[in-house]
């Protein structure tokens, strides 16, 4: 149950993890610090890609679709005890990759770029690093 806090904070706030590890969250905090964390995320997009009102609505669907969706399968695996923690990585390496997937369909081409400048790019490569590690295995 410790790594959906963690994971949301990877995703959302620096802050929200140091604030999480003073004392536990009940579950209507931790659901208004998940949509505080997509709106945060939509206004840092929303000014730095210059996105149009479709787009902010098409982002804000994916980002809750797609983080419950983690945050989801990351609570059954933290509730079934799985103690590995490269299968939390595989986790988020899918849904970031879903998420990267369909931003790309929303944003032009411009906008696309400046994302991945933003760190979209690292981050991508990052995740078929490790799928091409796990691949080798």
């Amino acid at each position: 149950m410790k790594f959906i806090p963690l994971i949301s904070a990877l995703f959302f706030a620096p802050a929200l993890f140091a604030q999480e590890q003073q004392q536990p969250l009940t579950p209507e905090q931790e659901e208004k610090q998940f949509y505080e964390g997509i709106e945060q995320q939509l206004e840092k997009y929303t000014e730095a890609l210059d996105l149009a009102d479709w787009q902010i609505f098409y982002l804000d669907s994916i980002f809750v679709a797609d983080y419950k969706g983690m945050r989801d399968e990351l609570k059954s695996m933290s509730e079934s005890k799985v103690a590995n923690t490269d299968l939390y990585i595989v986790v988020q390496d899918r849904w970031a990759e879903k998420t990267y997937e369909a931003l790309h369909r929303v944003f032009n081409e411009e906008q696309w770029n400046k994302y991945l400048k933003m760190g979209a790019a690292r981050a991508k490569k990052a995740r078929d690093k490790r799928a091409q590690k796990r691949e080798k295995k």
